[in-house]
Parts: structure tokens; sequence; C-alpha cells
């Protein structure tokens, strides 16, 4: 069932002071949200990470009554780990924007509250803020964000689907129909369905102490459905109802209060105070009486009941409509009983039990407990940091904040160490409050005591240590709190308590940190644990911070065995962090790297990260290099197979041609020999018809391997006529290969030619080829013919051509011969001279080739593809 999801913070492009995008991880009537800074550049932005990867099904957003931009775009990234690929915004990919209103209507006086359905997976998610709408309040082009709530499911959905296919499976045979009507609206029976407790609405509009006893009421009410107590499950749902509203009237009341102090009416914060804390207890006493709450809860709110009597006697009647106790608990003890009103004794002995404007006194208990305290403080503040009501807790955090700050200078060094030892003696049970606003300001306390007042006083580096040593057990057992809006608060906080150069120096809190991990310690603990290790190893090294490469490296390998895969994969990352920065001397604390060691997959990921921090290759790179090298062989193989058939098409077509021709050339011929002397044919004993099998028509060679993929593989690799171009690849005759260069190949234009040798030069060489002067001039072509390999210039005319570049004394450069002449160093005697006789360059016959001048053409299919 999708839930609320909790944040933090990455980062933002920027704030205005006191309107921090951390503002956003807090849900409250008072919260203030995030700013963009005055007169900022757009589009701003904002990175959240959800504490875990989650498929995020609903984002709501409140928006400014006047700091409102135009456009909000959303974009989501999974969440990786960092030594797979570094954090780079390329990987977010866009889920899309929505407009706002620009609020002209309410004359910018109300607050947009939008709504978002998605259905995307991830772990990071980014805001982009745009251009804001212009009016007459917002002076500095600011936008803001009042807050934002994240609801979705966990991103594993494997066990989902068992869960729902066992479901059907047992319906099916219990008879059950899932597509029963009457179960239609019940969430229980509906994956989407989402709470109404999880609503942004519901916590920035709520009391937050009236929204956690909402949100224990619900769960009961679900476990006693489950039990089958729907009378007291019934009581229940009626009493979330009536809570909800006594939740928001406080919570407007605290809004009032608020401002009420900003202008500094404290008369009024003071009315507003007790008209709360009033309200707050006849609610809480309404509960109890019904017996709505169960042990724990009983404990949170029954010091709030009047101490004089447990069951007042309170005229509903004499009380503002509002105010005045819940009609349906009422209800239930029937109207026939009559409440008579209190009396003005009554009133003040409710004074004095500390229901309207005091806290309770402190029990005998508490009195010895903060002995020392009081002692220093006082009991009045004393016994509101111990008031069982959450506003009077704030307060005298408060109080105690004004206090310190207003401490003069010269004050006797011992009356300040009393006075700070006092102090942090509340803030440390503050932390430990269950209730937020409380808890934020013990964080805020112990943040001034540190960087303000030891620093004011000029006391020593012990009280500064005294601060922390007392103050992080409690902190870091708040980042295993089952709330994960505390548990980011708190981690956030030890990790910026850290880096205070007052507390930094002490390298105590990294010490805390690497302690070993409990078997029996909770998983949000050990988690926050390692991301705190992690975060804070970045941030300060291992340089005289308190963290070593002993004691960071013997902690995170113990934590390779934890039971949680989030602590293990953090230890990884941890691992290969230290990598980068101390190399071989990390080896020492792993096993071996060998096969053995590489069946644990987490091992595996550690060396194979360890690879790619070298540079080295990592075995999944090597299989895909091999692959790809396989697979590239095997395209190469198809594509020079093609080439070649196509090659053989051409030459069957221009063999068709050749023998047509030859065939009524050669019988005449053959008639008019005198004297008994044969015709090449038939001297060879072939058939007219067949003159031209077997043969290749360019060096006139016949060979009966000459089939139709032998002859291929002779034109493209021994035919001495021919030759490969060295910058397309095709397959062109010799006498061609300048015409080629300079109108065919792939590469013509980066070709120039001489006009002095005519051949084919490089552009970028050709001016100083011509300044030289030292090629050799070509002479015209009627009076010889010029070879583009050997440069020489030989008598003009075809039959040359063949003697040129086949005969021993020709061509020197042409490869192919020079290959044929050291593999076979001596010919059977009048071979080469038969074959030249019945080439078809080589005689009359084949003079009559239907050929182009300077060799073969691509418009006769005679110029080949590429290999």
């Amino acid at each position: 069932m999708p839930h609320k999801i909790g944040f933090v913070v990455v980062s933002s492009s920027g704030h205005e002071d006191g309107f921090s995008a951390r503002e956003l991880m807090i849900h409250a009537p008072t919260v203030s949200g995030w700013r963009s800074p005055r007169f900022c550049q757009f589009p701003q932005e904002i990175v959240l990470q959800m504490v875990e990867r989650c498929r995020i099904r609903k984002l709501q957003l409140l928006a400014h009554q006047y700091m409102i931009s135009s456009k909000i775009e959303f974009y989501i990234s999974e969440s990786l780990p960092e030594y797979f690929a570094p954090y780079q915004a390329e990987r977010f990919r866009r889920l899309g924007y929505v407009s706002l209103c620009d609020n002209e209507k309410t004359g910018c006086k109300a607050r947009e509250l939008k709504s978002v359905y998605v259905d995307a997976v991830g772990q990071f998610l980014k805001l982009i803020f745009h251009q804001n709408h212009v009016n007459k309040y917002n002076i500095y082009n600011q936008v803001a964000l009042v807050a934002i709530n994240i609801i979705g499911d966990p991103a594993d959905f494997s066990d989902e689907s068992n869960t729902a296919s066992r479901e059907k499976l047992i319906d099916h045979y219990l008879g059950h129909n899932s597509e029963d009507p009457a179960l239609e609206g019940t969430y229980a029976r509906k994956s989407d369905y989402i709470s109404p407790l999880d609503d942004l609405a519901f916590d920035m509009y709520q009391d937050p102490e009236v929204a956690q006893i909402i949100r224990k009421l619900d769960e009961r009410k679900r476990e006693a459905v489950q039990k089958e107590r729907y009378d007291y499950a019934k009581k229940l749902k009626q009493a979330i109802a009536d809570l909800q509203k006594v939740g928001e009237r406080l919570g407007r009341y605290e809004v009032e209060k608020r401002c009420a102090v900003e202008k500094e009416d404290y008369d009024l914060a003071k009315e507003k105070k007790q008209q709360m804390e009033q309200y707050r207890a006849e609610v809480y006493e309404q509960l109890e009486l019904h017996s709505l709450l169960d042990a724990e809860l009983h404990s949170a709110v029954d010091p709030l009941l009047p101490a004089t009597d447990p069951h007042p006697k309170i005229n509903a009647e004499s009380l503002p409509y509002d105010e005045r106790p819940l009609p349906a608990i009422r209800k239930h003890y029937g109207e026939a009983v009559v409440e008579p009103e209190m009396s003005n004794a009554d009133i003040s002995d409710a004074r004095r039990g500390g229901m309207l404007g005091e806290p309770e006194p402190l029990t005998e208990k508490a009195l010895r407990e903060a002995s020392s305290a009081i002692d220093v403080l006082g009991e009045t503040l004393v016994a509101e940091a111990y008031c069982k009501t959450w506003s009077y807790r704030e307060d005298a955090l408060l109080a105690l904040s004004k206090k310190l700050m207003e401490m003069p200078v010269g004050t006797p060094k011992e009356d300040l160490k009393n006075t700070l030892r006092a102090s942090v003696f509340l803030v440390r049970r503050a932390i430990k409050d269950i209730v937020t606003s409380v808890f934020q300001a013990s964080l805020k306390l112990l943040k001034m005591i540190i960087t303000q007042y030891i620093p004011k006083h000029k006391l020593s580096k012990l009280e500064t240590a005294h601060c922390v040593e007392r103050t992080i057990p409690v902190l870091l057992t708040r980042t295993g709190d089952s709330s994960a809006r505390l548990r980011v608060t708190a981690a956030n906080f030890i990790q910026e308590m850290a880096l205070f150069k007052e507390v930094k120096s002490l390298q105590i809190i990294p010490s805390y940190l690497v302690q070993p991990l409990k078997a029996n310690s909770s998983v949000h603990l050990a988690m926050s644990q390692m991301g705190l290790l992690a975060r804070l190893l970045k941030d300060l090294g291992t340089g005289s911070s308190g963290f070593t490469i002993d004691n960071v490296m013997k902690f995170s390998v113990s934590a390779l065995e934890h039971r949680v895969y989030e602590v293990r994969e953090t230890a990884v990352r941890i691992i290969l962090d230290m990598y980068r920065q101390h190399q071989a001397s990390i080896l020492e604390y792993l096993p071996p790297d060998d096969s053995n060691t590489r069946r644990n997959i987490l091992y595996k990921t550690i060396f194979e990260g360890f690879a790619k921090i070298d540079g080295r290759a990592t075995d999944a790179e090597m299989r895909a290099r091999r692959k790809a090298a396989t697979e590239e062989a095997e395209k190469q193989k198809k594509e020079e197979i093609k080439a070649l058939q196509g090659q053989l098409a051409a030459l069957k077509e221009i063999q068709a041609e050749v023998q047509e021709k030859e065939s009524d050339a050669v019988k005449p011929k053959n008639q008019d020999i005198q004297g008994g002397k044969a015709a090449p044919a038939e001297a060879l004993g072939i058939p007219d018809e067949h003159y031209l099998d077997n043969l290749c028509i360019f060096c006139g060679e016949r060979s009966e391997s000459f089939t139709e993929e032998g002859l291929d593989l002779h034109y493209w690799k021994h035919c001495l006529m021919l030759t490969r171009c060295d910058h397309c690849k095709q397959v062109v005759e010799i006498s061609s290969l300048t015409e080629h260069l300079l109108t065919e190949c792939d590469k013509k234009d980066g070709f120039g030619k001489c006009y002095r040798c005519s051949e084919a030069v490089f552009k970028e060489e050709l001016p100083r080829h011509i300044k030289h002067k030292d090629c050799n001039p070509a002479k015209p072509e009627k009076l010889a013919n010029r070879c583009p390999l050997c440069h020489e210039n030989f008598s003009p005319g075809e039959e040359a051509w063949k003697a040129h570049l086949m005969g021993p004394a020709g061509c020197t450069m042409n490869l192919r011969k020079t290959h044929i002449l050291q593999k076979a160093p001596a010919l059977q005697p009048g071979k080469s001279s038969a074959v030249a006789a019945s080439g078809p360059l080589g005689s009359k016959a084949g003079s009559k080739i239907p050929t182009p001048k300077g060799g073969l053409s691509k418009s006769s299919s005679r110029t080949y593809a590429k290999r």
C-alpha cells in the first residue's frame, strides 16, 4: 500500500537566509519552507534523496501565496552505487512538469496545494523551478515552496506480487469473487489505497502532538478490526474524525501564537498558549474517560489531565463552540447527564494543577535527577523542561537559549561552566523527545552552545568535548528511530556537528562511528551509522580526523557480514573509496584475489571495482570485448561474402557479353586458318561456346579452380592486372587507378592531379610536390602509358600494360607479382606463354572486349565493393 516516504535534501541552487531547502523535510503548521535567493538566476534546482528506493505514486506540492514558480519540472534517478557510475545530472530521467496558478483571483492570499500522480521508480528526485509569476508582493522575483510530500511503495514488488497471487488463490478456493461490488471502496482490497493520514494537508494543518495520537489510534483501529472488535473500532473511528478537527484548531492557535511572538505582542501569545493548553487537556480527558488510549499513549497525555480531579465537571455550554468537548464522546454517555459549571475555586485549583498556565510540579524522582540543573537554572525552567506538554518543553529550550545568549562577557568561568553543564543536561533529555519540534529545538540549542556560547566566553576544549560526549550517543540512537524524518534530521545534525571547527579538531565523532555494529542493533541504526561514516569520510578524510585506515577498514570488512543488504552495499562503497586514496595498503585487510574469494559476490564486486579504479579491464568488460570482437568478425565476414557475391554477379554479366561476341568471331577465324595451324581455343581443346569458362578476362590465366567462387577470390587477391585501393578498399584495374582516385574513390575530395606527372596526389602534399619538381614527367597518352605504381612511362597500348604488370622485367612495385615470384620462383616452361597467348588481353580476340579505356568503371559494374 502506498505510504509517505521520508526524504533528505541533497542539494539546492541556493536559498534566502532562514529559508533553507532543509526546511522542506519538516511538515507542521508553522513551517516556512524554502525560498530562492533574491533576484536569483532561473531555473532554480532542488535534489531530494528518498530514504529508500521506491516507486513514486503521488507528489504533493504546497506553493507559496505569492512567490510562485510558473512551472516546476520533475526528474527522477535510480540509486546506483557510486563505484559503478559517478553522480551525473544526465542520469536523471524527466517525468514531466506542472504549471502553478498566478493566484491573482485570490489576491495572492491563498496557497495552492498541487497533487501530481506519477508512476516512476528511483531514489533521487530533482525539482526544477522556472521563472516566477510577477505580482506586486514579490518585489525580489523569488520562488518558494512551503512543503513537498512524496507517497509511494517500496521498489521491490516481488513479495507484493507473490502475496497478491496467494490471496487470489485463497479467494478462488473459498469461493470469493474479487469483483464483488460489496467490497468496492474498501481499502483492504485496493493495493493503491492512500491513507488520509499520509496526505500533506494532514501534517500541514494538524498540531504535531495530536497528529501523533491520531496515527496511534489509527493503528489501534486496524488491530481492532483484525481482532473483530468492531464496537471499539467504531469508537476509534469517530474519535479520529473528531481529533482531526481538534488538531486543526490547535494548529491554528499555534500559528496565531507564533505571529503574536513575531509582533512582540506577548500578552496575546500568552493568551493563545493558555487557550491551547486548556483545550488540549479537555480533549485528552475525554479520550481517557472512554478508554480509547492504551498504556503507551496514556503515559504521554496523563499529566495533562486535571491534577485535582480525574473526572472534572465542565459546562460545555459555557465554552466557545469550537472548544467544546467532542460531541460524539458526550453522546456516548447520554444527554441526560448534565455537567454543572466550574466554580472560581475549581478554576484556580486547575490553574495551580498546571492545566491553564503553569507546568505541573516536579516529582520526587525528577527533583533528585535534576537537582544540579535546578540549582543553576531554577526550578521553574527545569519544571517546564520536564513537563509532559510539548509546548512547555519547547518554550523551556527557547528560554534557556535566550538566557545563554544574554550572559555577559566577564561572567566568572565557574558560573559559565556550571550553566553550560546544566544546559547540556536538559539538551540531552530533549534530544530523546518524541515530538519533532522539541527535538529540533534541542539541536538548535546544542549548536548555539558549541558555536557561540563557548567561543564567546573563551571556554576550553574540555567544555566542547563535554557537550559532544554527552550528546553524541543519544543522537546516534535517534538515527535508528522508527520515524524516517527524525532519523534523517539526527544524521544530518551529526554530520554538521562533526564539521564544526570547534568539534573537528577533537576527533570524537569519528571514533563513535567506527565502533563495531551490534548484532542486535536495529536495521535503521546500522544503516544510519554506515551512511554517516561514508559521508564523513569524504568530508574529513583519514588524516588527523579520527578516521584511520586501520579502524575504517576493520569496521567496513566486518560490516560485509551484516544481515542487511544496504549495510553491506555501503561497506563495499567505503572500501572502494578507501582504495582510491590508499591503493595497495587496503589489500592487507582483504583476502587474496583468487577464484575462491570471488565466489563471494561482495568480494567479486570489490575486486572488480579495484580493477576499474586502476584502469584495468574487469572480467565483465573482457567478456564484453571478446563478444564484441567475435560479432565484429562475423559481421565483417558476412559483408565480405556479400561483396564477393556482388562482384561475381558483375563478372558473370561481363563474361556473358564477351562470350556472345567472341563466339561469333572465333568461328570464321577457325575456318580461315591455312596450313593446319589451329586457333588458341582449338589448340587447347576448348569448345568455342565454353571459351571463356575458367578464364580471367584481365590477366588471361585459365584454371580449373576458376569456378564462380574461385574467380572471385582470384580477382580479390591474386590477379596481377588488378589492385585494391588503399583508401576505399575497392578492387580496380591498375591502369585506371589514377582516374579512380580522382573521380570515383570515397576519398576523391582529398586528391588533386599533378600537371607534370598526371598522377593523383594528396591535396595537402600537392603544393610541395609541385614545388620540388622531383616527380617523373608523364608523356602524352598516345606516346606512352603511365604506371601509378612505379611512376614509369612505357610503350602505349593495352598489350603493353599486360607485359609491364605481369612480365619479369616490368613493374617492380606490383606487390601481387612480387608475392608470386617469391612463392614460386621457377615457372613451368611454356605455361606463361600459353596463358598469354590464350588471354583476352593478349590476343586479337581479347582486344575486342568492350571495356572503357583506362580500366573498369562503375557503369560496367567492374569496380568492386568494399571488403
